[in-house]
């Protein structure tokens, strides 16, 4: 579908759940975030009922997100019901990747096709503080597994707080090179302040071209990542909502006050 600025509409992220086992500190307030129920959560019938809807109207893209994606239980059987969908091309998902070395195999064998990986410094004592406690061989190990299963091409996320040229940025991009990897810089995000900028080696925060919706964990379809606007697949129904986010998906981002990354999805 196309939307009211001329854009088409064909990718839908979606994040199956609000928890996480890392404390990224550009993600997660030191007091943490009030978790959702498990009630609150869609089930992944919720779930692949929406895709299916969003593949209906034209969808071609999915990428599952979170929180962590893979603390969720069952996330593989997710991935088996979303590959069924006859009109998806391209099934993804972005992972922090402490759990893709138990995982990759059993996903690309469900039918995922890549992953995108975040990875903010190559320094072990550096990604623990980041990250309050990650450890940084097992998200190195991840990347070594994913590879090793066939869930390419592997992207790297990377965060920086102004400039490419900032020591960690550097490192990660050395390690990209080095392994035939993909990188893709993030300038740090305010969802508050409505503060965000192109993303250095893809197309995420360039407004005019965005072609996505978003499907929070609590099955709220969004329009865009920087606004307050939601429309409940639960109360709507799956068809109705992503219709309605298609027509009011704003021109550019501001400012959501109303919810966490960890509960949209990056």
């Amino acid at each position: 579908m196309t939307d009211k600025y001329g854009r088409r509409i064909n990718y839908l992220r979606i994040s199956v759940t609000d928890r996480c086992n890392l404390r990224c500190r550009y993600c997660m307030p030191p007091g943490g975030v009030p978790l959702l129920r498990h009630s609150d959560l869609l089930s992944y019938e919720e779930i692949t009922e929406v895709a299916g809807e969003a593949v209906a109207l034209g969808f071609d893209k999915v990428r599952l997100t979170g929180g962590e994606p893979l603390v969720r239980r069952g996330v593989v059987e997710l991935v088996a019901m979303l590959a069924d969908l006859d009109g998806i091309a391209d099934l993804a998902m972005t992972t922090n990747g402490v759990l893709l070395g138990e995982y990759a195999g059993p996903l690309k064998w469900a039918g995922l096709l890549r992953v995108n990986v975040s990875l903010d410094t190559l320094n072990p004592r550096r990604y623990e503080e980041l990250t309050g406690g990650g450890d940084l061989t097992r998200v190195v190990a991840g990347i070594e597994a994913a590879r090793a299963a066939g869930l390419t091409p592997i992207k790297l996320n990377c965060v920086v707080e102004g400039s490419t040229d900032e020591p960690d940025a550097q490192s990660v991009r050395r390690f990209a090179r080095v392994n035939g990897l993909e990188v893709r810089f993030i300038r740090r995000m305010d969802l508050t302040s409505g503060r965000f900028w192109v993303v250095e080696g893809g197309s995420g925060g360039d407004c005019r071209a965005c072609n996505r919706l978003r499907l929070s964990s609590d099955g709220l379809i969004r329009p865009c990542l920087f606004s307050d606007l939601g429309f409940s697949v639960r109360r709507l129904g799956a068809r109705q909502a992503l219709e309605l986010a298609i027509d009011a998906k704003p021109e550019s981002g501001e400012a959501c006050f109303e919810s966490t990354f960890s509960r949209i999805g990056g």
